[in-house]
């Protein structure tokens, strides 16, 4: 995790200024949420919602303009600080923390209505029975755990700039670190002096049953044939801006979302 954020503090300033963030249309109005999202994740207006990963904080502040009472968390010193930034300048009010997710517990001593998870997300996380403590925590009773993420089986293909077509080559049952070596992020092309990265395939089970674990009960779950970037080469865009296969539509599932809730605590017995 100290190499990954080493990658994600020097992405920061490649970040704020690449054309799939657009931060200038973000502060002009625009939001950074995928479609399905909000009536995914229901009503947020007065509820306090904290988001873990939050990176610059764009979907943070989008959920903002929805009226929820936000916190964003990150790793990344310069993310947090430029989420702090946006937020003045959009003029939102929130609240942006630097901490590990595996660290909340210690930094952000409160519990929330709503515990958001984004897109690409917990694929950095080397422990996810950890993350679903975590988040089980920082739930009030009541409270609802939403993640949208790449569904994990796609990451039996790989992703090669020659690739015309879905060859599994990859294990979907993995264990332990992916390792890899590029320039640049999914954002940008820029030559970057960290060019190692560590991720973990969560296979959908293993998620679910992380959460179960935890004391969180599990409300939906649902698999997509699109996705929110073009993970392979031979992917086009439609009219909504999701990504899709061209030949292949339907065949494999690219992204996945959860919803998962805190039970309130049993009602007392009434006396006899």
């Amino acid at each position: 995790m100290a190499t990954n954020r080493g990658k994600w503090d020097e992405s920061v300033r490649h970040h704020v200024t690449a054309p799939l963030y657009d931060v200038e249309g973000f502060l002009r109005g625009r939001s950074s949420l995928e479609a399905i999202e909000p009536g995914e994740m229901g009503p947020v207006r007065g509820r306090s919602l904290v988001h873990l990963q939050c990176h610059i904080g764009l979907d943070t502040l989008s959920w903002a303009r929805r009226g929820a009472v936000v916190t964003g968390v990150d790793f990344s010193l310069p993310a947090v600080r430029v989420a702090r930034r946006l937020a003045r300048r959009a003029g939102l009010t929130a609240r942006f923390v630097r901490s590990n997710v595996y660290d909340v517990p210690r930094t952000v001593r409160e519990t929330f209505d709503i515990v958001y998870t984004g897109k690409g997300a917990i694929c950095w996380l080397p422990d996810i029975d950890g993350w679903a403590k975590v988040v089980a925590g920082l739930l009030s009773p009541g409270g609802r755990l939403y993640v949208l993420d790449d569904h994990p089986f796609v990451e039996v293909f790989p992703n090669e700039a020659g690739t015309r077509a879905l060859n599994v080559r990859l294990p979907y049952f993995r264990e332990g670190a992916v390792r890899e070596v590029y320039d640049g992020t999914y954002a940008t092309s820029a030559k970057m002096r960290h060019r190692v990265t560590y991720s973990w395939v969560h296979r959908v089970g293993r998620v679910l049953g992380a959460l179960a674990d935890a004391g969180l009960i599990v409300r939906s779950v649902r698999e997509y044939p699109f996705t929110y970037w073009r993970r392979f080469p031979f992917m086009h865009r439609d009219r909504s801006g999701a990504w899709r296969l061209d030949r292949d539509e339907g065949i494999v599932p690219l992204m996945w979302s959860v919803t998962a809730v805190r039970p309130p605590p049993a009602a007392a017995e009434s006396p006899r």
